[in-house]
């Protein structure tokens, strides 16, 4: 029997296999991470390029709202301005009658034997001035005015003795506040 002996160099051929497959199993893992970086890559391009088309479509419409609300902004300006000329009008249309009531009410409660010199109004104020024959006639002529609808809270400022046309009579200055009426109750008290 014989011996062999294998002479030949068996483990550097292993070593050398076993580089090679390191070599290969290297090479297609760096192939592999190298396709699995480029995919990663494309998909967050295509996420990056998808958000920011998103982001200009958003940016659009917000400027085109932004023009809507600039619209809208100045429809309502122009409404406000509408609402406060109607107002106005509305105003001057139920203030237009009031001097005729104002002068009718006060014809209806000046008692007799008092006249009136002076009628300023001032506002809602109204000051009369004028003469009476005795104190009692301004007590009514404030009562008369107390209970008016179109006229409220009386004041007596003075009253003192003066000559007129050589008679002796009571001077008196006495302020009223005048009530605004609706168009309804002044037609209701025309009516009356």
């Amino acid at each position: 029997m014989m011996i062999r002996i294998n002479l030949l160099p068996h483990r550097e051929i292993k070593r050398a296999a076993r580089r090679r497959q390191l070599g290969v199993l290297l090479a297609t893992t760096l192939v592999v991470a190298a396709g699995a970086v480029g995919l990663g890559q494309a998909a967050i391009s295509a996420r990056l390029a998808n958000q920011e088309e998103r982001n200009v479509y958003l940016e659009q419409e917000i400027a085109r709202l932004d023009i809507q609300i600039g619209e809208i902004k100045k429809i309502k300006a122009e409404t406000q301005a509408l609402l406060e000329r109607k107002q106005v009008v509305e105003t001057l249309q139920s203030n237009r009658t009031e001097a005729v009531h104002l002068f009718d009410e006060i014809i209806r409660i000046l008692p007799e034997g008092l006249y009136l010199k002076s009628l300023r109004q001032t506002g809602d104020q109204i000051e009369l001035l004028g003469y009476t024959q005795s104190s009692a006639r301004v007590s009514t002529l404030m009562r008369s005015l107390e209970d008016s609808p179109w006229f409220e809270q009386p004041m007596l400022i003075e009253i003192k003795a003066a000559t007129v046309n050589n008679l002796h009579a009571n001077e008196f200055n006495l302020k009223v506040k005048q009530t605004r009426q609706t168009a309804e109750t002044g037609n209701q008290e025309a009516r009356t």
